[in-house]
């Protein structure tokens, strides 16, 4: 901190202990809920202005879940991992926190840096890694890029959401030293590097205690061994006991209006439940992030308006993450050159792209990571825009991504209409995709308790003749009808386990109607609201589901066979669905939806130029990668991933991005895959041993190890040098790795610096074989050399003892590497005590 900043900090402090010695119990319990879905109550006595919440890691929503107010859709975390680049995450926060204040947000409801543990874990979209280190220094890029906006975070969540089944109530079992080595390594690394302004605690329990009331990790180690000075907040609805919540360290119960604190945190604290002292430190700690993000009348914010950066560009920052996190797999030599970068001539039909995502792509994960951009390029437009008009470019869809039904989108012009129950209009709000998701906040105009019906109502033209299929989600009394013709009319349940399933559940079909391409027909979907549901905060969900005609899969098949053969090169787009990977569920298996594996295959076989695309936010199995020329990974590419994709495939860019995962052959052969509790409980067996740490223990291979990703050049590791940090450091050693470009254009390698311990000495602690300890990322033009320099970090040779961080003595090897499972160089490295 600078000596300005030290001054502004106090004045500060100064500031909230003037505000709250002027309140009273009650007051100071109404300012630790939430006064609606997203926002804590304004106190105007104290010149106190609401605090607004917002969803989004890669995009911010803004109070309101719709297109009316569209957002910047960036990547994936996955992605943004996959660029090993902690820089870039600074600049994606920054344009983060430009969004923020576009949209009226204070605080933003990311990054989430729990670990992929299992592959099957659902969510696994939305954070960084299998691999805590590299968790932790993305994340704190990130961190410091939104704050240096002068917008909060809430880095979540706190601790070990590793999974979504039963997300609610299960306990995590795990041992203390497993605990602090992997799964709080990323929460410590950013809170002690970013200084984040909040962390969210987590629904689940850890060692037998919900981690809202968990003292001894809340209090204990974040506040105390880490000096955390920022709010802890609930995850929504996490929050479930008044006395446990404030004694275990919870600031902020969300969402309100009912909440566990507000009047039930008053009424503890006069009947001497809860000391008031409590209530005083939580109600600090709110006060300051108010004051931090300039809501505290007289106090300076963190960062002066004058400050902030602005001006960023969403659609170029949101194109460079996507090429950069973009991960080249396999580039296959067919004739004298490897088939990337596409090159001509194009003999033949030019370039044949095939698949279901190549036209309509998925470009965000589902759940709360979900944002409407205002745009998305697909990857048939982007190859369209990319390649010269002599190239011609053809289509086939080959393959769906399954026969289940989707929220209405393509050809469809939606509104939803809102009405009272003598059948006045209250409001009308425009909608994209057929998904009413009123979330705490409805509509202007329309009040939730005079709220009796919503119609969706539009038109849809579209796009295919033939026998299109229409259904529903949600909950309420629907009635459904389609040009004219009456398809259902009932009532729809959801279950009570999550309540978040009516938004994010299972569709149903519904009906068929026989319709003309190009001919526009009216639709209607019609839902009177349920009554009587036991509901937190006011929520309105439920969407019109469309699927296009069910085509002869053979015959789809056949089509795109015939257009692969006769072209120069396939691109075939592989992904998963929102019903793959979602928040709320994990998956049952990592196999690609439909009959896109065979699709490959099919295409493979009869044109050896096959380049496959694969559009998914974690591990699927690839059974053909070893038949086809290039495999691309391009994760959820955001709204500018067919710009993107175009740009690698044709070469004006490199694919940059290296495997922040390791991606297993077939699930079978994956260490760790259980995230189901039994009797409630899951325990985390495996111990440190998750990721390629485990892999490394296994007598199967992966398909694709951590840290793999191409090129489109060629490097030669010419030297490795390892010198102690400078004294006074942090640091345990300085690898200096020169490297050498022998290929024929400029590039971009990811250096990764391992740490293994001499094998001969085991010691008393059970280690992995090697583990991350640094990276850098270097550039270099044909024939160019370039030096990265990756400091060590001390705790990179230290395990948790139980009382605390020791260091292992003993010979280390340092390995400079391309991938964990590809070393080109190694020194000695001796560590003392």
């Amino acid at each position: 901190m600078t000596p300005y900043e030290r001054g502004a900090q106090a004045e500060r402090e100064r500031a909230v202990e003037v505000a709250l010695g002027t309140l009273d119990p009650a007051a100071k319990a109404r300012l630790l809920g939430g006064q609606d879905m997203w926002s804590l109550p304004a106190l105007g006595a104290i010149g106190l202005a609401s605090l607004v919440m917002s969803d989004g890691p890669v995009g911010v929503r803004g109070r309101h879940w719709t297109a009316a107010d569209p957002s910047v859709a960036l990547p994936s975390p996955t992605a943004l991992a996959a660029a090993f680049d902690p820089e870039l995450a600074r600049r994606a926060g920054r344009l983060l926190a430009q969004e923020a204040h576009r949209k009226g947000v204070h605080v933003l409801l990311a990054p989430t840096v729990n670990l992929h543990r299992s592959p099957l874990g659902g969510r696994h979209f939305e954070a960084y890694s299998e691999d805590p280190y590299l968790t932790g220094v993305i994340a704190t890029g990130y961190v410091l890029g939104v704050q240096d906006g002068g917008v909060g975070v809430t880095v979540k969540h706190f601790v070990a959401n590793d999974a979504e089944t039963d997300r609610f109530t299960v306990d995590n079992r795990i041992d203390e030293r497993v605990l602090r080595e992997l799964y709080l390594a990323p929460f410590e690394a950013v809170v002690t590097g970013a200084r984040p302004w909040g962390v969210m605690a987590a629904y689940n329990a850890v060692n037998g205690t919900t981690m809202t009331e968990h003292g001894p990790l809340i209090n204990g180690v974040l506040r105390g061994e880490w000096g955390f000075d920022g709010v802890v907040v609930s995850d929504w609805l996490a929050a479930r006991s008044t006395v446990g919540a404030i004694r275990g360290g919870l600031d902020i119960a969300m969402p309100g209006p009912h909440t566990v604190y507000g009047d039930a945190l008053a009424a503890a604290v006069r009947a001497g439940e809860v000391p008031e002292a409590l209530v005083d430190a939580a109600a600090r700690r709110v006060l300051l992030l108010a004051a931090r993000a300039g809501l505290l009348s007289g106090t300076p914010a963190a960062v002066a308006v004058a400050d902030r950066p602005d001006g960023i560009d969403g659609d170029a920052l949101a194109r460079e993450i996507a090429r950069r996190g973009t991960v080249l797999l396999r580039n296959e030599v067919r004739g004298s050159a490897p088939v990337l970068p596409l090159a001509g001539p194009f003999h033949g039909s030019g370039v044949a792209v095939i698949g279901a995502a190549a036209r309509d792509p998925r470009i965000l994960g589902g759940g709360s990571a979900e944002v409407f951009p205002d745009h998305v390029v697909s990857p048939l437009e982007g190859l369209r825009t990319a390649l010269p008009d002599r190239v011609p470019v053809s289509y086939a869809l080959g393959a769906g991504t399954g026969d289940e039904l989707l929220p209405a989108g393509h050809g469809f012009t939606l509104r939803a209409v809102a009405r009272d129950a003598a059948g006045a209009e209250l409001g009308v709000v425009r909608l994209p995709d057929g998904q009413v998701r009123w979330l705490g906040e409805l509509p202007a105009g329309v009040p939730y308790e005079r709220l009796h019906t919503v119609e969706i109502r539009g038109e849809f033209v579209p796009r295919v003749t033939g026998t299109h299929r229409f259904g529903t989600r949600g909950a309420g009394t629907f009635t459904l009808t389609v040009d004219g013709r009456e398809l259902f009319a009932g009532d729809q349940t959801v279950g009570q386990g999550d309540p978040f399933e009516a938004f994010f559940g299972a569709p149903l079909e519904r009906g068929t109607v026989d319709l003309v391409a190009g001919r526009p027909v009216e639709v209607r979907l019609g839902c009177a609201l349920p009554r009587g549901l036991d509901l937190p905060f006011p929520a309105v969900g439920f969407a019109l589901l469309h699927g296009e005609p069910v085509r002869d899969p053979e015959e789809l098949l056949a089509e795109a066979v015939a257009l692969a053969r006769a072209a120069h090169t396939a691109v075939v787009v592989v992904a998963t669905t929102e019903r793959v990977e979602s928040e709320g569920f994990d998956r049952a298996d990592l196999r690609l939806p439909g009959r896109q594996d065979e699709l490959v295959a099919r295409v493979a076989a009869v044109n050896p130029r096959t380049v496959v695309v694969v559009g998914s936010g974690s591990p699927v199995e690839m059974p053909w990668r070893e038949d086809v020329a290039a495999v691309l990974l391009t994760w959820f590419g955001g709204q500018e991933a067919g710009a993107a994709l175009a740009d690698v495939l044709t070469g004006t860019h490199e694919p940059g991005g290296r495997l922040p995962t390791t991606w297993p052959a077939r699930l079978a052969d994956a260490p760790v895959t259980r995230v189901t509790p039994e009797e409630g409980e899951l325990p985390y067996e495996e111990g440190l041993f998750i990721g390629y740490r485990a892999w490394q223990r296994s007598a199967a291979l992966p398909a694709y190890p951590f840290g793999h990703g191409l090129g489109y050049t060629t490097w030669a590791y010419e030297s490795l040098t390892v010198t102690p940090a400078p004294a006074g450091s942090d640091g345990l050693a300085v690898a200096r790795v020169l490297l050498r470009n022998t290929g024929q254009r400029p590039g971009r390698e990811v250096v990764q610096v391992y740490l293994a311990p001499d094998p001969t000495e085991p010691g008393p602690w059970e280690r992995p074989e090697r583990w991350l300890a640094g990276f850098a990322g270097i550039t270099a033009g044909p024939g160019e050399t370039a030096e990265a320099i990756v400091t060590l970090p001390r705790r990179a040779a230290e395990v948790w003892s139980g009382d605390g961080w020791t260091a292992v003595p003993g010979r280390y090897t340092v390995e400079a590497a391309h991938s964990v499972a590809d070393v080109r160089l190694t020194a000695r490295w001796d560590v003392t005590k």
